[in-house]
């Protein structure tokens, strides 16, 4: 495979992009033999799940965007307004549709909530009732200690169920809402079901 690559470097000397294909025949080459930690791949994995969830997101976002936009669209059709209302009515959803969307990208914190009653504990921490002080909602607050989880080796575990109930949408799966971190805890903001 190296005479080959000489044999194209010498043969395209003078043509500039087949030189820059050639070059990174060689870099492709020279990557399938290097050895990665498992370390690194591990990262990569995170870094390439946390990337493709991200993106997932923002198109399950805009079609959902889309999708109430239509659904304003058929309303207004049925109302048998002016065309002045119905401008109004746009304007209002957009307006909405920019504080949701604003909302969505302000970063929580645990001073963003009061505490109400430790609900209960567990081997990693314990669970808090919670009122988010901006809107008065009433939540559960699960709080995990960071260092139970490394020593217990089960961060894999507390991932997967974070990424299950972000992901469920089922009446009998609790619903998450929101997910934070400080340096020594991490906090899901659960639905609320009391009995």
């Amino acid at each position: 495979a190296v005479d080959d690559l000489e044999s194209l470097i010498s043969h395209s000397a003078n043509n500039p992009e087949k030189l820059l294909i050639v070059r990174v025949l060689e870099m492709t080459e020279t990557e399938n033999t290097i050895r990665f930690s498992g370390h690194t791949l591990d990262k990569a994995t995170k870094a390439k799940v946390t990337l493709e969830n991200y993106y997932s997101n923002l198109i399950v976002q805009h079609i959902e965007r889309k999708q109430r936009l239509a659904k304003l669209e058929e309303s207004l059709k049925d109302e048998g307004l002016t065309e002045a209302q119905k401008q109004e009515k746009r304007q209002q959803h957009a307006q909405k549709e920019t504080e949701f969307l604003r909302l969505k990208r302000s970063r929580l914190g645990v001073e963003d909530f009061e505490p109400l009653k430790v609900i209960g504990r567990g081997a990693f921490g314990e669970v808090r009732l919670v009122q988010k002080k901006d809107t008065g909602h009433v939540y559960a607050m699960k709080i995990l200690r960071k260092a139970d989880m490394l020593e217990k080796e089960q961060v894999a575990h507390v991932r997967a169920e974070r990424d299950v109930l972000v992901e469920a949408d089922h009446q009998w799966v609790v619903k998450m809402y929101y997910s934070f971190q400080d340096p020594i805890n991490l906090y899901l903001i659960m639905e609320f079901l009391p009995g």
